[in-house]
């Protein structure tokens, strides 16, 4: 499964109208066309839809970007996810995005091998009328591509850009095992250290302490670890290769046999790594929530501005009177029926 974003090339090319247009047109083909539908409108048919997408962009006169997101999500050929699966899906990836209150319009394609949801976002919001700009899209897409195929069994996609040998395999080993690579240990551990060092003695010291031990293989250096697992030195950083340790640190200096033993501070275990909380998820509903409250807080604030100016009552030209006397100290008496008697006053 794959999400990506589809710019457009020119401001003058951002016409929601167009794209919805677009995406629900059968295009006279039998089975290009499966299920549309209009999200977050009031509107009956998918034209009122869009003009009431439209009628919202134009109450935000401030924002000159991009004002609708057009995004696709394409399944592996012969996957087919039930009409309640692509509806689920496209909710989480909208919300996940932020856009899970946005008005939108989405069409089912079924014209190529790969099954794909065309859906057109409104980044205007509905009622706040403020524009939403996704945060790093293409991270979050690949995060929640990933968790969705997990929940609905579907096949996975490499979401992530591609790796080099063992580091690939190393990470394969994390997703799929659960289990900590002694890649992924090294970098969480020690990485920096050993890139620190500033002689093979202080190189070799930091092995030990780490349970770790660096020699010579064939044309390069590995690392190993205490349970006999091994690793090229050059995967875990450019750096750490043969030739370029050997120009910063000069000819490779094995360990001394009598040090190979001392005990180490720390070692590489074979441990289940600890979940990832689906982040992405998580930040888009704190955001949403956030949203929620400074909306309400400025309609609790415009009812406040109301209350207090129905609480200013105008007042007659007699109370008027009466008032401008107190200002000049005239004698105050508030009679049992609550009416307002004043005195002149005795002068100092």
């Amino acid at each position: 499964m794959i999400a990506k974003h589809v710019p457009m090339r020119s401001l003058g090319k951002s016409d929601f109208a167009g794209l919805a247009n677009y995406i629900t047109d059968a295009q006279s083909k039998d089975h290009r066309l499966g299920h549309v539908q209009a999200t977050n409108c009031e509107a009956g048919s998918i034209q009122d839809a869009i003009t009431e997408v439209l009628a919202t962009q134009h109450t935000n006169t401030r924002a000159k970007g991009d004002k609708t997101y057009h995004l696709i999500v394409s399944f592996r050929a012969g996957e087919q996810p039930s009409a309640d699966t692509l509806r689920a899906i496209e909710e989480r990836i909208c919300a996940g995005l932020g856009y899970g209150e946005h008005q939108r319009v989405s069409a089912v394609h079924n014209d190529t091998d790969n099954l794909h949801i065309h859906i057109a976002i409104n980044k205007i919001h509905p009622t706040r009328n403020t524009m939403h700009e996704p945060y790093y899209s293409h991270r979050a897409l690949a995060e929640l591509c990933t968790a969705l195929e997990r929940d609905y069994g579907l096949e996975r996609d490499n979401h992530e850009p591609r790796q080099r040998g063992a580091e690939g395999r190393a990470a394969d080993m994390e997703q799929h095992a659960g289990v900590e690579s002694l890649v992924g240990w090294i970098k969480r551990e020690c990485l920096d250290e050993i890139k620190g060092a500033q002689s093979w003695q202080e190189l070799h010291q930091v092995m030990r302490d780490n349970g770790l031990e660096l020699r010579e293989r064939a044309n390069g250096l590995v690392i190993e670890a205490g349970d006999g697992t091994m690793v090229k030195a050059s995967t875990l950083a450019r750096d750490l290769s043969k030739p370029k340790l050997e120009a910063r640190l000069g000819p490779f200096e094995a360990s001394p046999e009598r040090q190979t033993r001392t005990k180490a501070k720390r070692q590489y275990q074979k441990d289940p790594i600890r979940l990832r909380v689906n982040t992405v998820e998580l930040y888009a509903r704190y955001k949403a929530e956030q949203q929620t409250l400074t909306a309400t807080r400025g309609q609790a604030l415009a009812l406040l501005k109301r209350g207090d100016e129905v609480m200013v009552m105008p007042i007659d030209q007699a109370t008027a009177r009466r008032m401008s006397r107190i200002a000049v100290g005239d004698a105050v008496t508030i009679t049992p029926k609550g009416s307002i008697k004043t005195s002149k006053g005795r002068s100092r």
